[in-house]
């Protein structure tokens, strides 16, 4: 870390130091994706999911937590829903899930509920499990309510939900754990697009170079990762451009540190979006939300062309 103690950093240190913050970690990080890739294995041919499928999946995920993914994926939700283009939230964090937390809903089922039958899903028993959250109209698939349950869902149980729901709507919002545990890996492995979060701190784009890279490894292709620089603040030296430039993946949206917006937004449980919309960080989610649907839309795009 104390090669970024200077002021600003060059790209040339920017680029050195990451490298070198980040070597020691990367056999590590690579073991633990391989490890728990035994039921699901990440596959740049699964990336884009099943052919003829209605909707698109989103996920959420940062090697390093507290980023802020849940606000994101939910906020997102929010900003995507509509009545020709519905949206399911999923939580994927199984042991300690905010989604329905963040949105101020319970219900009395969960993903829990739907692994057992995983593999012979239809749309009424889906949609009796899922939350409809009263002040946006989108669906949540709620996180298990107890530790014991969340080790009973399957990646590849749970990858299946993910597909079912994928029929059904336009676009499938899943927040994950940082773990690369089966659970997230199933998320990576049926998702259209991966939402990959960085900050300005040494250790998150250390894993953030590193998550970029073991993505390559396995041949997913950089315009199915969409980098975000979450809580950002201008008076911090390393910027997106240094960030993207060292990463070789422009950093393809920027959402602004707004902790006075945010936090009085979690703890109402609302969506910052609803209780605060002209906030930087709600214009910040708004802007990332045109991007990913565009990117989306040229994805689609390219694979009718191709």
């Amino acid at each position: 870390a104390r090669d970024f103690l200077s002021k600003p950093p060059t790209i040339d240190e920017l680029v050195s130091a990451v490298q070198r913050a980040g070597q020691f970690a990367r056999e590590e990080f690579e073991r633990l994706g391989t490890a728990s890739s035994g039921s699901v294995a990440v596959e740049h041919q699964s990336l884009g999911g099943v052919p003829g499928a209605r909707g698109k999946i989103i996920t959420f995920y940062t090697p390093k937590g507290g980023l802020g993914t849940t606000t994101l994926a939910v906020n997102l939700g929010v900003a995507l829903h509509a009545e020709d283009t519905p949206v399911v939230v999923v939580d994927g964090k199984l042991r300690f899930g905010d989604v329905v937390l963040l949105l101020n809903e319970h219900g009395k089922h969960t993903v829990a509920d739907l692994a057992p039958r995983a593999n012979a899903l239809d749309a009424d028993v889906v949609e009796s499990v899922l939350i409809t959250c009263e002040a946006t109209g989108m669906k949540v698939l709620a996180a298990p309510t107890h530790l014991e349950e969340a080790d009973q869902v399957t990646g590849e149980q749970f990858g299946q939900v993910l597909l079912f729901l994928k029929s059904l709507f336009e676009y499938v919002i899943v927040d994950t754990s940082s773990a690369l545990d089966d659970i997230t890996l199933a998320a990576l492995d049926a998702s259209d697009l991966v939402v990959t979060l960085v900050g300005q701190d040494i250790p998150s784009i250390k894993d953030a170079r590193l998550f970029l890279d073991w993505m390559r490894s396995l041949d997913v292709p950089d315009n199915r990762i969409f980098l975000v620089m979450n809580r950002f603040d201008k008076r911090i030296g390393i910027t997106p451009e240094r960030v993207g430039e060292s990463f070789r993946h422009e950093v393809d949206a920027v959402v602004p540190e707004d902790f006075r917006h945010v936090l009085p937004a979690i703890n109402k449980g609302r969506p910052v979006l609803e209780t605060s919309r002209g906030a930087p960080i709600s214009r910040g989610i708004v802007k990332m939300a045109e991007l990913i649907r565009r990117r989306l839309t040229e994805l689609e795009t390219a694979e009718e062309i191709g």
